[in-house]
């Protein structure tokens, strides 16, 4: 049996994520995007302001508009968190005023696609989970 350096150990490691282990750093991952202001930037980046379309890039006002009831301060934190994860470019060019754009990196599009089919999920069957929502008060009250 060879002997493994700790170097190795730690690569290992790291190469082996499971995220129901309690050290697993891909639980820090799972908690940012399962933020419904991650999803909602995702599904609208990935498919446009009907959420029909292709992919393509989106001003931040065009964002702000689109996402009803997200504070300025909240949607800048959540584009700059996406933009550090790899899953968002933001792009400025040098206009007057400055434009800014923000726009899916292939690894956000790889993601896009779970957010687009759970965001449909949500919207498809509100009405039965409210169903049973109500069932379960009713009989628990």
């Amino acid at each position: 049996m060879a002997t493994r350096t700790a170097a190795e150990k730690r690569a290992e490691a790291k190469a082996e994520y499971e995220a129901f282990l309690a050290a697993c750093p891909s639980r820090r991952l799972l908690d940012r995007i399962s933020d419904k202001w991650v999803a909602l930037i995702l599904a609208a980046l990935g498919s446009g302001p009907d959420c029909t379309g292709e992919p393509r890039p989106m001003r931040y006002s065009e964002l702000a508009r689109l996402l009803a009831g997200v504070s300025q301060k909240m949607l800048t934190q959540t584009l700059r968190s996406l933009e550090r994860d790899g899953l968002v470019t933001r792009t400025a060019t040098p206009t007057v005023p400055v434009t800014v754009t923000y726009e899916l990196t292939d690894l956000g599009l790889s993601l896009h696609h779970t957010m687009r089919a759970l965001k449909s999920w949500a919207q498809t069957h509100m009405g039965e989970v409210l169903a049973h929502r109500a069932e379960y008060d009713g009989r628990s009250g």
